[in-house]
């Protein structure tokens, strides 16, 4: 009965409508504007993209803004985008291929210690052996030449193991690894910023040349000499580098302001380098002398070791034991030579001080560089302040602390005796 109601209040309605009333009703829904959108935004996400694929480092990626006419990137900087990027792959290959030879000779390391004391241990034992035998014969002799042939051996080995210090060649690979990674990113950060120059491909290109012919791949003809006449430090960017400075970072002076550079902070940069120059310089190059005369030592002691106790066992004879003593004793001693000579892994100490001599080196040349510049032409000094401060492992106040202990010292005639690197 209720559903007869509502029918017939429903017809009556419409029927009680004006025709004019369901004309405007209809032209007006005609009208209406529903904001729907024909095409979503079916964008990808990038780094859904690159979790996918696998991508564990992001690089920067040139937009395309050819709908903004007013941001829209000139052809030249393009080119000069892609040369970055050409240059960015040989980079990244280099970091690979020094990591991988790095982990292959510190491998060179370990096995080849193990060989060596292994030769030289059973060639002591057969001289023990060969001297408790009573009387000659054939036992004798093929222990007296089995022992002679390990030492032989143990000594050849030695000579060639000490003559490419593999724990040196290993901290070598470490270090270029590190050096083209920290390259790696400085050429993604320019690319970031944007609007690269002809300057810094220039200067990209320059420090992998420099950082190739610090840290060579082959062994022979190229190999850094491990035993140099004096302790040097690493150099490993250009004959003409600009330092800390890039030209991605630093600012136009503007009208009225000096670039954040004034004369309270030269002084500061100055007092800094003396302390670098007076302390941290001189210990490490102390320290790598030291070390450098340590290793020379070790390297001639362990195979004249070994050859001396191949010719004692060579000399054993019935009813003499002098030349089973001279060998037993020769090749505990060689032994103990070599582990502490490579199981310490003296040669990658060296080559630590050498690298850090380097680090100080080039901090030393880049505040030097940057103090020659005009002002108008150099980074933004609270940036270049701030970059030091990192450099040395210091916050901004140590880093002015340090200085004003500089100029004290300095003032009474004596030296601080505070490092400046809080690093190493």
């Amino acid at each position: 009965m209720s559903s007869l109601k509502i029918s017939s209040f429903l017809s009556n309605s419409f029927c009680s409508t004006s025709p004019s009333t369901i004309k405007s009703s209809l032209h007006l829904q005609k009208k209406l504007h529903i904001p729907l959108s024909v095409t979503p935004n079916l964008k990808p996400s990038r780094k859904l993209f690159q979790e996918l694929n696998g991508f564990s480092h992001t690089i920067p990626v040139l937009q395309d803004n050819s709908v903004n006419n007013s941001t829209t990137i000139s052809t030249p900087s393009k080119a000069t985008i892609i040369q970055l990027y050409a240059i960015l792959e040989a980079v990244a290959d280099r970091v690979e291929m020094h990591h991988n030879i790095g982990d292959q000779r510190d491998n060179w390391n370990t096995l080849l210690l193990n060989s060596v004391n292994m030769l030289t241990l059973s060639a002591s034992a057969m001289v023990g052996l060969a001297a408790s035998i009573g009387g000659g014969g054939a036992p004798l002799l093929a222990l007296k030449l089995s022992s002679m042939l390990l030492f032989s051996a143990s000594t050849g080995m030695l000579v060639v193991m000490n003559k490419i210090q593999p724990s040196q060649l290993a901290e070598e690979q470490r270090n270029a690894t590190r050096l083209f990674k920290q390259l790696q990113s400085h050429i993604e950060t320019t690319i970031a910023i944007g609007n690269p120059t002809e300057e810094d491909v220039k200067e990209a290109m320059q420090r992998v040349l420099a950082l190739d012919k610090a840290y060579p791949l082959p062994l022979l003809g190229a190999m850094l000499e491990k035993f140099p006449k004096k302790f040097e430090p690493a150099v490993w960017w250009p004959s003409a580098p600009k330092g800390i400075n890039s030209s991605k970072y630093q600012e136009e002076k503007q009208e009225g302001k000096n670039n954040g550079w004034n004369k309270g902070l030269e002084m500061e940069l100055r007092n800094v380098l003396e302390v670098v120059k007076e302390k941290d310089m001189k210990d490490y190059e102390r320290l790598g002398n030291l070390v450098l005369k340590v290793n020379k030592s070790l390297a001639i002691a362990g195979p004249l070791l070994t050859g001396i106790a191949a010719v004692g066992s060579a000399c054993v004879t019935e009813g003499s034991s002098w030349g089973a003593i001279v060998a037993v004793i020769g090749g505990a001693l060689a032994t103990t030579v070599n582990a502490f000579e490579h199981g310490g892994q003296v040669g990658m100490v060296s080559e630590m001080y050498r690298n850090c001599g380097g680090f100080f080196k080039q901090l030393e040349k880049s505040i030097q560089d940057t103090m020659e510049e005009d002002e108008d032409q150099r980074e933004n000094g609270e940036l270049f302040e701030m970059k030091l401060a990192l450099k040395l492992g210091r916050s901004l106040s140590q880093l002015r602390d340090l200085a004003r202990k500089s100029a004290y010292s300095r003032v009474e005639g004596t030296t601080t005796d505070e490092f400046a690197s809080k690093l190493f």
